[in-house]
């Protein structure tokens, strides 16, 4: 089950967002091999164009359990701060030749308009 946080972001800034993941006995969880995504949009059925991706991945070393995420300036100068945003973080590896996927962190994010352009 996914963690649930929600999020504040200022419109017109860039972002940067580290996760620490750990296993169940508080272990880093060892991310060799996985790689990540993670969108937000303002609901969850909205179709692909109007979702918004973080650039994500996996930090170095991927032992140290880390997932970047980031927004550039631009795309946060578009968010509308009258609206509210949905979010999900998934990490996936493949086993064999099954996919894995398991999402780490959900949640809403709101926006803090900009009077500064």
């Amino acid at each position: 089950m996914a963690h649930y946080e929600d999020l504040k972001i200022d419109q017109g800034t860039d972002v940067a967002i580290e996760i620490y993941l750990v296993n169940p006995d508080g272990s880093k969880k060892d991310l060799s091999g996985y790689s990540v995504a993670a969108s937000m949009a303002t609901r969850f059925d909205a179709p692909a164009i109007e979702k918004i991706a973080f650039t994500a991945s996996v930090g170095s070393p991927a032992t140290d359990g880390i997932v970047s995420l980031s927004l550039t300036n631009a795309q946060t100068n578009a968010l509308n701060p009258k609206k509210k945003y949905l979010y999900d973080v998934e990490i996936s590896t493949i086993d064999g030749e099954a996919t894995i996927v398991e999402r780490v962190l959900e949640g809403k994010i709101t926006i803090s308009p900009s009077v500064t352009e």
